[in-house]
């Protein structure tokens, strides 16, 4: 089995027919990837929720903490592996990718499964760390390279952040509702949360992997060259965890856990991610990562924030646009 975040290089095998690959051990690996994301998503979705309860905190305060930075974990792990292998490009474009796919994937189908209502509190406090992370990424790579001090300083921004939020959790007084919360008074709550959380992480993990391990080797096998897999697919699969989140939370009428999912998991993503991984190695951006996938992440950021602030909600009309958004973006990296 190949390490999470690996992409194989390898030549694409273009006599390979659609049937062998649906047939072959990579649909398989897809197929258990996606199933192990879903049942992980409730998990992790049940647990953070019954948590939240528990601390009489606000539902959209635990997505934005405890689910959005489990759903960053795989993110993470390839970043990591990618620095470790002096491929630390390869972590670069899965992030800017993977926070691309949030925007348009995550929210775009959440919003199509059920309209989504944005809580105040995160649009108000939150998302300008979205965008800050956003546009202080772009600030500091446009001179082709992220190094130690530029690590330094997501990781600064990223314990603002951190010190912002408990500093509002004191202050909170508002609690979660807990008509959606289904308890079991002959479970110790404490210990049946951290467990839910702990089983849903390890799910989602197992999941990304194997998803990601299938998509890499159906793809190869269908022609694809190693870099398009590389964009795609490793991006993609690193937002599985937060696209199988959001639409748990989505089909259980907790919308607050889906938007606050894809904001705290974009400011985890670069903050978090980017920062461990430029201490580690630095970075060189591409010109390609300048002049295209920056401009991207940042219309994305702010078409979203466009979204969010007209309403105070994320319709069906704003998921299907961020869909075919997304889409788009997919038909220009096409080789």
């Amino acid at each position: 089995m190949l390490p999470l975040g690996t992409v194989p290089v390898l030549q694409a095998d273009t006599g390979a027919s659609l049937s062998e690959v649906l047939l072959s051990t990579n649909s398989l690996y897809l197929l258990a990837g996606i199933l192990l994301l879903y049942l992980g998503a409730e998990f992790l979705v049940d647990g953070a929720a019954r948590l939240a309860l528990g601390f009489g905190l606000k539902a959209a305060i635990v997505g934005v903490t405890i689910v959005a930075f489990a759903t960053t974990t795989p993110e993470l792990f390839v970043a990591i592996l990618s620095g470790l292998d002096h491929s630390s490009s390869l972590g670069l474009g899965a992030i800017v990718g993977s926070n691309i796919a949030n925007i348009g994937l995550v929210l775009g189908i959440a919003a199509l499964i059920r309209p989504l209502s944005v809580d105040e509190s995160v649009f108000r406090e939150h998302v300008p760390f979205m965008v800050a992370a956003a546009v202080v990424l772009v600030g500091l790579g446009l001179d082709g390279r992220l190094g130690r001090f530029d690590g330094g300083v997501f990781l600064l921004l990223l314990a603002a952040f951190t010190a912002y939020l408990f500093h509002r959790m004191r202050q909170s007084d508002d609690p979660v509702e807990s008509d959606e919360v289904d308890l079991d008074e002959d479970v110790d709550p404490e210990l049946a949360d951290v467990l839910k959380l702990a089983g849903g992480l390890v799910l989602l993990l197992l999941g990304s992997r194997w998803l990601i391990q299938g998509g890499q080797g159906a793809l190869v096998e269908l022609g694809f060259g190693p870099r398009f897999v590389g964009l795609t697919v490793l991006a993609f699969g690193t937002s599985l965890p937060e696209l199988a989140a959001s639409v748990v939370s989505a089909m259980r009428g907790e919308s607050e856990f889906s938007i606050g999912n894809v904001v705290g998991s974009n400011i985890y993503n670069i903050l978090a991610v980017l920062g461990v991984l430029a201490l580690m190695v630095p970075l060189e951006v591409p010109v390609e990562t300048i002049t295209f996938d920056f401009p991207v992440l940042i219309g994305f950021t702010f078409g979203a924030i466009a979204l969010m602030f007209r309403n105070k909600d994320v319709s069906r009309f704003d998921g299907g646009v961020l869909v075919s958004s997304y889409l788009v973006f997919f038909y220009f990296l096409l080789p």
